[in-house]
């Protein structure tokens, strides 16, 4: 199969990055024991979570042989590692907390980068408060777009059911409607801006990667299905140590990075792929992932999406041991 080829040496490649001393030196695995699992899969949507497309070689060197993906369009999908169908995701913030307050079985382990969503807006609208009365393009009722909206919405006083116009079209992507002036507003990610911005239309009015209070907070979380979290704990604290380390490398060296995703047949546009790297902050030492999680679950209590507190949902939903036993050994 020449594509998984492709992505064998590609990501041999990336390990070669470490070697060279681009990611921290290897951590001794002999206090943690032997693996209780060499197999781990995962779910890869979207480009702006680069660290899990490229933890390959990593992971291969934390022990594990049989390593899969599943490439999913749905940034927001929680249905495949709340199943059991993969075990690890990114998983958006909001989505996580949503999903955990309806009682699905995810366990969030760490926090990747922040940002990477972007509203854009036609010409004419200079702010989120202009929306009052405009429309707002999402895939389908309920989405991640329609819910990070309306929290957008509600911080600055909209309602976001009276105030905003959603416009829902299963037959045809919203950015395409945006792109013919059907509707006013949309938000994307990667590459979706990258492409709006390339062709000129419209212009943002909310970057969540620098804007406050979005740019303060992870926008991506690794999670984990709970099945194997509490069967295979060695191998959960490898995986997230090799995500981890991958993330550094996004961080560090975006311009390698992005070439390595087109020469490995992930995006085909190295510009657009370089600048998603280059925009989107990849500091996962710098930032709160219990934070984070408390501040979603505050906001979309406000607005009526959930009903657990945030002391429930962090209760329920995450485990951080993991993420403070790499973050002593890689010195975060």
């Amino acid at each position: 199969m020449p594509m998984m080829q492709t992505r064998r040496e590609f990501l041999t490649a990336l390990s070669l990055a470490g070697a060279a001393g681009l990611l921290p030196a290897p951590v001794s695995q002999a206090a943690e024991g032997a693996l209780e699992t060499t197999t781990v899969r995962f779910l890869t949507p979207g480009l702006c979570v680069a660290p899990v497309h490229i933890a390959e070689a990593l992971l291969r060197a934390e022990g594990f042989t049989d390593i899969r993906y599943d490439d999913a369009s749905d940034i927001g999908a929680i249905a495949p590692v709340a199943h059991g169908e993969v075990d690890f995701a990114p998983i958006y913030a909001s989505q996580s907390v949503r999903a955990i307050d309806a009682g699905e079985r995810v366990t969030l382990l760490a926090g990747v980068m922040v940002g990477c969503f972007e509203l854009f807006a036609r010409e004419g609208i200079g702010s989120i408060a202009e929306l009052k009365g405009k429309s707002i393009g999402v895939q389908t009722a309920g989405s991640l777009s329609q819910q990070l909206v309306t929290l957008m919405a509600a911080q600055v006083g909209l309602d976001p059911v009276k105030d905003i116009h959603w416009i829902t079209d299963p037959s045809i992507k919203p950015i395409e409607l945006f792109v013919q002036a059907k509707i006013d507003a949309f938000l994307g990610f990667p590459p979706a801006p990258q492409d709006l911005r390339a062709r000129r239309i419209g212009h943002v009015i909310v970057n969540t990667g620098v804007d406050r209070p979005w740019s303060q907070y992870f926008c991506c979380m690794i999670a984990g299905n709970p099945d194997y979290v509490r069967a295979y704990p060695t191998a959960t604290k490898r995986v997230l140590r090799a995500i981890l380390k991958a993330t550094d490398l996004c961080a560090t060296e975006p311009a390698r990075v992005a070439r390595q995703l087109v020469d490995g047949g992930f995006t085909p546009r190295y510009d657009y792929a370089q600048q998603t790297l280059s925009d989107n902050p990849y500091k996962w030492r710098e930032y709160d992932a219990e934070d984070t999680i408390r501040w979603y679950a505050l906001r979309l209590h406000e607005v009526g999406l959930i009903k657990s507190s945030p002391q429930k949902i962090i209760a329920d939903g995450t485990d951080w041991r993991f993420l403070n036993e790499v973050k002593r050994e890689l010195k975060a």
